[in-house]
Protein backbone atom coordinates (compact mmCIF):
# COMPACT_ATOMS: atom_id res chain seq x y z
CA UNK A 1 0.00 0.00 0.00
CA UNK A 2 1.08 3.64 -0.25
CA UNK A 3 2.62 5.29 2.15
CA UNK A 4 0.54 8.56 1.05
CA UNK A 5 -2.69 7.68 1.44
CA UNK A 6 -5.31 9.79 3.57
CA UNK A 7 -8.92 9.06 4.88
CA UNK A 8 -11.46 11.47 3.29
CA UNK A 9 -13.77 13.29 5.18
CA UNK A 10 -17.44 13.00 3.99
CA UNK A 11 -17.80 16.36 2.04
CA UNK A 12 -15.01 15.01 0.28
CA UNK A 13 -16.84 12.22 -1.15
CA UNK A 14 -20.03 14.53 -2.09
CA UNK A 15 -17.78 15.81 -5.23
CA UNK A 16 -15.55 15.59 -7.77
CA UNK A 17 -12.91 12.82 -7.11
CA UNK A 18 -9.61 14.10 -5.30
CA UNK A 19 -6.38 12.01 -5.03
CA UNK A 20 -6.31 9.66 -1.80
CA UNK A 21 -8.69 7.29 -0.44
CA UNK A 22 -11.32 6.87 1.71
CA UNK A 23 -11.68 3.22 1.87
CA UNK A 24 -10.98 2.32 5.66
CA UNK A 25 -9.09 -1.36 5.77
CA UNK A 26 -8.19 -1.54 9.38
CA UNK A 27 -8.16 0.53 12.69
CA UNK A 28 -5.88 1.73 13.97
CA UNK A 29 -4.91 3.95 11.00
CA UNK A 30 -1.80 2.55 9.35
CA UNK A 31 0.18 5.62 10.03
CA UNK A 32 0.25 4.79 13.75
CA UNK A 33 1.86 1.29 13.25
CA UNK A 34 5.59 2.00 14.23
CA UNK A 35 8.76 0.44 14.51
CA UNK A 36 8.84 0.56 17.97
CA UNK A 37 6.24 -2.30 18.87
CA UNK A 38 7.87 -4.65 16.21
CA UNK A 39 9.25 -6.92 19.12
CA UNK A 40 5.67 -7.36 20.58
CA UNK A 41 5.37 -9.56 17.55
CA UNK A 42 8.56 -11.57 18.76
CA UNK A 43 7.28 -11.79 22.14
CA UNK A 44 3.73 -12.56 21.49
CA UNK A 45 4.81 -15.75 19.47
CA UNK A 46 7.44 -17.06 22.13
CA UNK A 47 4.03 -16.57 24.60
CA UNK A 48 4.10 -20.38 26.11
CA UNK A 49 0.07 -20.88 25.20
CA UNK A 50 -1.39 -21.33 21.54
CA UNK A 51 -3.58 -18.96 20.11
CA UNK A 52 -7.45 -19.87 20.51
CA UNK A 53 -8.85 -17.48 18.04
CA UNK A 54 -9.96 -18.77 14.49
CA UNK A 55 -6.62 -18.18 12.42
CA UNK A 56 -6.02 -17.70 8.75
CA UNK A 57 -3.19 -16.96 6.33
CA UNK A 58 -2.67 -14.58 3.51
CA UNK A 59 0.06 -14.92 1.07
CA UNK A 60 0.79 -12.32 -0.74
CA UNK A 61 1.93 -12.75 -4.70
CA UNK A 62 3.74 -9.35 -6.13
CA UNK A 63 4.18 -10.46 -9.78
CA UNK A 64 1.56 -8.62 -12.26
CA UNK A 65 1.73 -8.97 -16.48
CA UNK A 66 1.25 -5.27 -16.19
CA UNK A 67 0.55 -2.55 -13.64
CA UNK A 68 -2.65 -1.16 -13.52
CA UNK A 69 -2.86 2.75 -13.58
CA UNK A 70 -5.24 2.63 -10.54
CA UNK A 71 -3.59 -0.15 -8.57
CA UNK A 72 -1.97 1.07 -5.56
CA UNK A 73 -0.37 -2.21 -4.10
CA UNK A 74 3.03 -3.78 -3.69
CA UNK A 75 3.72 -5.29 -7.54
CA UNK A 76 6.76 -6.14 -9.61
CA UNK A 77 6.23 -6.21 -13.42
CA UNK A 78 10.29 -6.96 -13.84
CA UNK A 79 10.52 -9.80 -12.67
CA UNK A 80 12.41 -13.12 -13.99
CA UNK A 81 11.70 -17.08 -12.90
CA UNK A 82 14.46 -16.60 -10.88
CA UNK A 83 13.37 -14.12 -8.64
CA UNK A 84 9.97 -15.85 -8.74
CA UNK A 85 12.12 -18.62 -7.16
CA UNK A 86 13.53 -17.21 -4.64
CA UNK A 87 10.31 -15.33 -3.50
CA UNK A 88 8.71 -18.49 -3.17
CA UNK A 89 11.14 -19.92 -0.88
CA UNK A 90 11.47 -16.95 1.35
CA UNK A 91 7.88 -17.18 1.73
CA UNK A 92 7.96 -20.73 2.51
CA UNK A 93 10.86 -20.49 5.18
CA UNK A 94 8.53 -17.45 6.57
CA UNK A 95 5.58 -20.15 7.11
CA UNK A 96 8.19 -22.72 8.62
CA UNK A 97 9.80 -20.00 11.01
CA UNK A 98 6.45 -18.73 12.46
CA UNK A 99 4.63 -22.57 12.35
CA UNK A 100 7.39 -23.71 15.13
CA UNK A 101 6.45 -20.55 17.57
CA UNK A 102 4.26 -21.72 21.08
CA UNK A 103 1.53 -18.86 19.72
CA UNK A 104 0.98 -21.04 16.53
CA UNK A 105 2.34 -24.40 17.01
CA UNK A 106 -0.34 -26.93 16.16
CA UNK A 107 -2.84 -24.61 15.01
CA UNK A 108 -4.44 -24.94 11.56
CA UNK A 109 -6.06 -22.13 8.69
CA UNK A 110 -9.70 -21.95 9.00
CA UNK A 111 -9.03 -19.84 5.71
CA UNK A 112 -6.56 -19.11 2.93
CA UNK A 113 -6.00 -16.19 0.75
CA UNK A 114 -3.68 -15.79 -1.71
CA UNK A 115 -3.85 -11.72 -2.91
CA UNK A 116 -1.48 -9.65 -4.99
CA UNK A 117 -0.80 -8.49 -7.37
CA UNK A 118 -1.60 -11.85 -9.30
CA UNK A 119 -1.79 -14.85 -8.24
CA UNK A 120 -2.07 -16.56 -11.04
CA UNK A 121 0.72 -15.25 -13.10
CA UNK A 122 2.24 -18.02 -10.97
CA UNK A 123 2.57 -21.53 -13.16
CA UNK A 124 0.71 -24.65 -12.85
CA UNK A 125 3.86 -26.08 -11.90
CA UNK A 126 5.01 -22.76 -9.18
CA UNK A 127 1.45 -23.25 -7.87
CA UNK A 128 1.30 -27.13 -7.19
CA UNK A 129 4.91 -27.27 -5.46
CA UNK A 130 4.42 -23.79 -3.55
CA UNK A 131 0.71 -24.89 -2.42
CA UNK A 132 2.04 -28.60 -1.20
CA UNK A 133 5.19 -27.28 1.15
CA UNK A 134 2.89 -24.92 2.40
CA UNK A 135 0.35 -27.84 3.29
CA UNK A 136 3.13 -29.94 4.99
CA UNK A 137 4.34 -27.12 7.28
CA UNK A 138 0.39 -26.35 8.10
CA UNK A 139 -1.91 -28.30 6.93
CA UNK A 140 -5.36 -27.39 5.63
CA UNK A 141 -7.46 -29.95 6.32
CA UNK A 142 -9.41 -27.51 8.49
CA UNK A 143 -10.18 -24.96 6.05
CA UNK A 144 -13.44 -23.61 5.38
CA UNK A 145 -12.43 -21.18 2.31
CA UNK A 146 -8.88 -21.06 0.05
CA UNK A 147 -9.87 -17.82 -2.22
CA UNK A 148 -7.57 -17.41 -5.14
CA UNK A 149 -7.27 -14.30 -7.40
CA UNK A 150 -7.07 -14.63 -10.93
CA UNK A 151 -6.41 -11.91 -13.77
CA UNK A 152 -8.62 -13.72 -16.60
CA UNK A 153 -5.52 -13.23 -19.25
CA UNK A 154 -3.10 -15.72 -17.09
CA UNK A 155 -5.59 -18.62 -17.21
CA UNK A 156 -5.64 -21.71 -19.06
CA UNK A 157 -8.48 -24.57 -18.26
CA UNK A 158 -5.08 -26.44 -17.18
CA UNK A 159 -3.91 -23.61 -14.60
CA UNK A 160 -7.55 -23.59 -13.33
CA UNK A 161 -7.61 -27.67 -12.53
CA UNK A 162 -4.45 -27.06 -10.92
CA UNK A 163 -6.24 -24.15 -8.82
CA UNK A 164 -9.01 -26.17 -8.16
CA UNK A 165 -6.84 -29.11 -7.20
CA UNK A 166 -5.06 -28.28 -4.63
CA UNK A 167 -8.07 -26.82 -2.90
CA UNK A 168 -9.31 -23.76 -3.85
CA UNK A 169 -13.18 -22.76 -2.82
CA UNK A 170 -13.35 -19.15 -4.22
CA UNK A 171 -12.26 -18.24 -7.31
CA UNK A 172 -12.14 -14.41 -7.50
CA UNK A 173 -11.65 -13.19 -10.91
CA UNK A 174 -10.74 -9.52 -11.25
CA UNK A 175 -12.47 -8.56 -14.50
CA UNK A 176 -13.25 -5.05 -13.61
CA UNK A 177 -14.95 -3.96 -16.65
CA UNK A 178 -15.96 -5.57 -20.22
CA UNK A 179 -15.37 -2.89 -22.45
CA UNK A 180 -11.49 -3.58 -24.25
CA UNK A 181 -10.85 0.29 -24.56
CA UNK A 182 -11.58 0.62 -20.77
CA UNK A 183 -9.38 -1.82 -19.87
CA UNK A 184 -7.00 -0.51 -21.89
CA UNK A 185 -6.90 2.90 -21.38
CA UNK A 186 -6.85 2.15 -17.43
CA UNK A 187 -3.68 -0.34 -17.78
CA UNK A 188 -5.33 -3.66 -17.34
CA UNK A 189 -3.48 -6.74 -18.91
CA UNK A 190 -6.65 -8.73 -20.01
CA UNK A 191 -9.34 -8.22 -22.34
CA UNK A 192 -13.02 -8.92 -22.54
CA UNK A 193 -12.86 -12.28 -24.54
CA UNK A 194 -9.94 -13.48 -22.13
CA UNK A 195 -13.13 -12.96 -19.45
CA UNK A 196 -15.53 -15.11 -21.05
CA UNK A 197 -13.00 -18.08 -21.85
CA UNK A 198 -11.81 -18.09 -18.33
CA UNK A 199 -15.09 -18.04 -16.87
CA UNK A 200 -16.40 -20.45 -18.45
CA UNK A 201 -13.35 -22.82 -18.15
CA UNK A 202 -13.51 -22.07 -14.23
CA UNK A 203 -17.56 -22.63 -14.53
CA UNK A 204 -17.05 -26.24 -16.06
CA UNK A 205 -14.60 -27.18 -13.50
CA UNK A 206 -17.09 -26.57 -10.91
CA UNK A 207 -15.57 -24.33 -8.95
CA UNK A 208 -17.68 -24.18 -5.16
CA UNK A 209 -17.62 -20.05 -5.77
CA UNK A 210 -17.01 -17.72 -8.12
CA UNK A 211 -16.68 -14.07 -7.70
CA UNK A 212 -16.20 -11.96 -10.37
CA UNK A 213 -14.83 -7.93 -9.52
CA UNK A 214 -16.26 -4.61 -10.97
CA UNK A 215 -15.04 -1.08 -10.30
CA UNK A 216 -17.16 1.63 -10.80
CA UNK A 217 -15.83 5.37 -12.68
CA UNK A 218 -12.95 3.55 -14.05
CA UNK A 219 -11.26 6.06 -16.53
CA UNK A 220 -13.89 6.96 -19.18
CA UNK A 221 -16.43 5.09 -17.97
CA UNK A 222 -19.87 6.26 -19.03
CA UNK A 223 -23.46 5.22 -17.85
CA UNK A 224 -23.75 3.52 -21.33
CA UNK A 225 -20.86 1.31 -20.60
CA UNK A 226 -21.95 0.92 -16.71
CA UNK A 227 -24.82 -0.31 -17.86
CA UNK A 228 -23.63 -2.81 -20.13
CA UNK A 229 -21.04 -4.29 -17.60
CA UNK A 230 -23.59 -5.26 -15.29
CA UNK A 231 -25.84 -6.64 -17.71
CA UNK A 232 -23.33 -8.68 -18.92
CA UNK A 233 -21.92 -9.70 -15.46
CA UNK A 234 -25.63 -10.69 -14.70
CA UNK A 235 -25.74 -12.71 -17.68
CA UNK A 236 -22.12 -14.32 -16.80
CA UNK A 237 -24.13 -15.00 -13.09
CA UNK A 238 -21.32 -15.58 -10.75
CA UNK A 239 -21.75 -16.61 -6.94
CA UNK A 240 -20.80 -13.49 -5.58
CA UNK A 241 -20.39 -10.24 -7.37
CA UNK A 242 -17.43 -7.46 -5.55
CA UNK A 243 -18.26 -3.79 -6.59
CA UNK A 244 -15.48 -0.91 -5.56
CA UNK A 245 -16.15 2.48 -6.04
CA UNK A 246 -12.95 3.88 -8.27
CA UNK A 247 -10.19 6.02 -5.96
CA UNK A 248 -7.23 7.35 -7.03
CA UNK A 249 -4.73 7.14 -4.14
CA UNK A 250 -1.39 9.21 -4.53
CA UNK A 251 1.09 6.64 -5.57
CA UNK A 252 -0.77 5.47 -8.61
CA UNK A 253 -0.17 6.05 -12.43
CA UNK A 254 -2.91 8.26 -13.05
CA UNK A 255 -2.05 10.87 -9.59
CA UNK A 256 1.88 11.02 -11.34
CA UNK A 257 0.00 12.15 -14.96
CA UNK A 258 -2.60 14.48 -12.57
CA UNK A 259 0.06 15.54 -10.88
CA UNK A 260 2.36 16.46 -13.96
CA UNK A 261 -0.61 18.84 -15.52
CA UNK A 262 -1.43 20.42 -12.23
CA UNK A 263 -4.80 18.84 -11.84
CA UNK A 264 -6.16 18.66 -8.45
CA UNK A 265 -9.57 16.94 -9.82
CA UNK A 266 -9.23 12.97 -11.00
CA UNK A 267 -10.23 11.99 -14.38
CA UNK A 268 -12.79 9.71 -13.10
CA UNK A 269 -16.52 10.16 -12.51
CA UNK A 270 -17.79 12.13 -9.12
CA UNK A 271 -18.43 10.52 -6.25
CA UNK A 272 -22.46 11.31 -7.01
CA UNK A 273 -22.35 9.17 -10.09
CA UNK A 274 -20.33 6.02 -9.05
CA UNK A 275 -22.74 5.87 -6.38
CA UNK A 276 -25.37 6.37 -8.28
CA UNK A 277 -23.99 3.51 -10.75
CA UNK A 278 -23.46 1.06 -7.88
CA UNK A 279 -27.05 1.65 -6.80
CA UNK A 280 -28.21 0.89 -9.92
CA UNK A 281 -26.58 -2.23 -9.85
CA UNK A 282 -27.82 -3.63 -6.54
CA UNK A 283 -31.06 -3.04 -7.92
CA UNK A 284 -30.53 -4.83 -11.06
CA UNK A 285 -28.85 -7.33 -9.48
CA UNK A 286 -31.41 -8.01 -6.59
CA UNK A 287 -34.49 -7.88 -9.26
CA UNK A 288 -31.76 -10.84 -10.52
CA UNK A 289 -32.46 -13.00 -7.22
CA UNK A 290 -28.77 -11.91 -5.56
CA UNK A 291 -28.80 -10.52 -1.74
CA UNK A 292 -26.93 -7.44 -0.96
CA UNK A 293 -24.37 -8.73 1.95
CA UNK A 294 -21.83 -5.84 2.37
CA UNK A 295 -21.44 -2.56 0.81
CA UNK A 296 -19.20 -3.92 -2.18
CA UNK A 297 -20.74 -7.68 -2.37
CA UNK A 298 -24.00 -8.95 -4.08
CA UNK A 299 -24.73 -13.00 -3.31
CA UNK A 300 -26.64 -15.05 -5.53
CA UNK A 301 -27.27 -17.46 -2.58
CA UNK A 302 -26.51 -16.02 0.76
CA UNK A 303 -27.02 -19.28 2.71
CA UNK A 304 -24.37 -21.08 0.79
CA UNK A 305 -22.67 -18.40 -0.37
CA UNK A 306 -20.11 -17.15 2.65
CA UNK A 307 -16.97 -15.13 1.99
CA UNK A 308 -14.80 -16.63 5.21
CA UNK A 309 -11.96 -14.24 5.27
CA UNK A 310 -13.77 -11.13 5.45
CA UNK A 311 -16.50 -12.53 8.19
CA UNK A 312 -13.40 -14.08 10.07
CA UNK A 313 -11.06 -10.55 9.96
CA UNK A 314 -13.60 -8.30 11.12
CA UNK A 315 -14.28 -10.63 13.72
CA UNK A 316 -11.11 -10.29 15.28
CA UNK A 317 -9.45 -13.90 13.65
CA UNK A 318 -5.97 -13.90 13.60
CA UNK A 319 -3.99 -13.72 9.99
CA UNK A 320 -0.69 -14.74 9.31
CA UNK A 321 0.70 -12.87 6.74
CA UNK A 322 3.16 -14.19 4.31
CA UNK A 323 5.26 -12.32 1.62
CA UNK A 324 6.49 -8.85 1.27
CA UNK A 325 4.58 -5.62 2.25
CA UNK A 326 2.05 -8.15 3.79
CA UNK A 327 -0.62 -7.10 6.79
CA UNK A 328 -1.21 -9.46 9.74
CA UNK A 329 -2.96 -9.44 13.28
CA UNK A 330 -2.36 -11.82 15.47
CA UNK A 331 -3.32 -11.81 19.45
CA UNK A 332 -4.15 -8.41 19.28
CA UNK A 333 -0.83 -7.12 17.92
CA UNK A 334 -1.08 -5.67 13.92
CA UNK A 335 2.39 -6.14 11.87
CA UNK A 336 3.52 -5.40 8.10
CA UNK A 337 6.13 -6.65 6.24
CA UNK A 338 9.16 -5.34 4.91
CA UNK A 339 8.06 -3.64 1.64
CA UNK A 340 10.84 -4.14 -0.91
CA UNK A 341 11.26 -7.54 -2.88
CA UNK A 342 15.14 -7.78 -2.57
CA UNK A 343 15.18 -6.59 1.44
CA UNK A 344 12.36 -8.84 2.30
CA UNK A 345 13.95 -12.03 0.85
CA UNK A 346 17.34 -11.51 1.48
CA UNK A 347 16.43 -11.23 5.26
CA UNK A 348 14.33 -14.27 4.51
CA UNK A 349 18.16 -15.97 3.36
CA UNK A 350 19.74 -14.93 6.62
CA UNK A 351 16.72 -16.08 9.07
CA UNK A 352 16.50 -12.13 10.37
CA UNK A 353 12.90 -10.41 11.04
CA UNK A 354 11.22 -9.58 7.81
CA UNK A 355 8.29 -7.40 10.14
CA UNK A 356 8.90 -3.88 8.94
CA UNK A 357 6.33 -2.32 11.34
CA UNK A 358 3.76 -3.23 14.22
CA UNK A 359 0.49 -2.19 16.71
CA UNK A 360 -0.28 -3.28 19.91
CA UNK A 361 -3.62 -2.41 20.48
CA UNK A 362 -5.37 -1.95 23.53
CA UNK A 363 -8.86 -3.62 23.97
CA UNK A 364 -10.71 -0.36 22.94
CA UNK A 365 -9.00 -0.42 19.74
CA UNK A 366 -9.62 -4.16 19.69
CA UNK A 367 -13.21 -3.58 20.51
CA UNK A 368 -13.41 -0.62 17.99
CA UNK A 369 -11.54 -2.36 15.17
CA UNK A 370 -14.28 -4.94 15.11
CA UNK A 371 -16.98 -2.25 15.35
CA UNK A 372 -15.70 0.10 12.69
CA UNK A 373 -15.01 -2.96 10.05
CA UNK A 374 -18.98 -4.68 10.80
CA UNK A 375 -20.47 -1.97 9.46
CA UNK A 376 -19.17 -2.18 6.20
CA UNK A 377 -22.10 -5.39 6.36
CA UNK A 378 -25.04 -2.83 6.73
CA UNK A 379 -25.88 -4.33 10.22
CA UNK A 380 -24.82 -3.80 13.41
CA UNK A 381 -25.49 -5.98 16.19
CA UNK A 382 -25.16 -4.60 19.85
CA UNK A 383 -25.83 -7.93 21.20
CA UNK A 384 -22.48 -8.97 19.74
CA UNK A 385 -20.70 -6.47 21.28
CA UNK A 386 -22.32 -6.20 24.84
CA UNK A 387 -21.56 -10.15 24.67
CA UNK A 388 -17.61 -9.98 23.47
CA UNK A 389 -16.60 -6.69 24.75
CA UNK A 390 -18.91 -5.69 27.67
CA UNK A 391 -19.82 -2.28 25.24
CA UNK A 392 -22.79 -0.57 25.17
CA UNK A 393 -22.72 0.94 21.62
CA UNK A 394 -26.15 2.55 22.08
CA UNK A 395 -25.19 4.35 24.91
CA UNK A 396 -21.45 4.57 24.09
CA UNK A 397 -22.18 6.27 20.84
CA UNK A 398 -25.63 7.78 21.34
CA UNK A 399 -25.13 10.94 19.69
CA UNK A 400 -23.59 9.30 16.56
CA UNK A 401 -26.47 7.24 15.85
CA UNK A 402 -29.10 9.67 16.38
CA UNK A 403 -27.22 12.02 14.17
CA UNK A 404 -27.03 8.91 11.49
CA UNK A 405 -30.63 8.47 12.38
CA UNK A 406 -31.63 12.22 11.89
CA UNK A 407 -30.01 12.31 8.73
CA UNK A 408 -31.78 9.34 7.37
CA UNK A 409 -28.58 6.62 7.41
CA UNK A 410 -29.88 4.47 10.10
CA UNK A 411 -32.59 2.09 11.24
CA UNK A 412 -32.98 -0.07 13.68
CA UNK A 413 -34.98 -3.51 13.38
CA UNK A 414 -35.38 -6.53 15.45
CA UNK A 415 -32.30 -5.41 17.80
CA UNK A 416 -30.29 -4.70 14.86
CA UNK A 417 -28.49 -1.26 13.64
CA UNK A 418 -29.03 -1.23 9.74
CA UNK A 419 -28.19 1.11 7.40
CA UNK A 420 -29.94 2.31 4.46
CA UNK A 421 -28.67 1.58 1.36
CA UNK A 422 -27.39 5.52 0.37
CA UNK A 423 -25.68 5.41 3.42
CA UNK A 424 -23.90 1.79 3.22
CA UNK A 425 -22.43 3.05 -0.66
CA UNK A 426 -20.76 5.69 1.83
CA UNK A 427 -19.98 3.95 4.95
CA UNK A 428 -15.75 4.16 4.42
CA UNK A 429 -16.26 8.52 4.82
CA UNK A 430 -18.84 7.94 7.53
CA UNK A 431 -16.44 5.74 9.99
CA UNK A 432 -14.16 8.34 11.12
CA UNK A 433 -16.79 9.53 13.54
CA UNK A 434 -16.17 6.24 15.97
CA UNK A 435 -12.54 7.22 15.66
CA UNK A 436 -10.41 7.65 18.68
CA UNK A 437 -9.59 11.25 19.20
CA UNK A 438 -5.60 10.73 18.52
CA UNK A 439 -6.98 9.11 15.63
CA UNK A 440 -9.48 11.28 13.37
CA UNK A 441 -7.56 13.50 10.82
CA UNK A 442 -4.12 11.38 10.85
CA UNK A 443 -2.51 10.04 8.10
CA UNK A 444 -4.31 6.65 7.30
CA UNK A 445 -1.22 4.53 6.04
Amino acid sequence: MSEDIFIKPDQETKAETKPGNYFVSNYPPFSFWKEDDVPCVESMLQSPSPGTAPMGIYYHVPFCRKRCHFCYFRVYTDKNSQAVRKYIDATLHELETYAKTPYLEGRKPQFVYFGGGTPSYLSAQQLTELTDRMKSIMPWDEAEEVTFECEPGTLTEKKLEVIKNFGVTRLSLGIENFNDHILETNGRAHRSQEVFRAYEYARNLGFQNINVDLIAGMLEETDANWEECVEKVVELSPDCITIYQMEVPFNTTIFKSMKEQGKLTAPVADWPTKRKWVTQAYEKLEAAGYTITSAYTAVKDPQNTKFVYRDRLWSGADMLALGVSSFGHLGGIHYQNLTHFDQYCDAQERFSNTVRRALLTTDDERFLREFILQWKLGRVSPRYFQSKFGVDIRQRFKDILEKWKEAGDLLEKEGELLLTRDALLRIDSMLHDFFLPQHQNAKYV
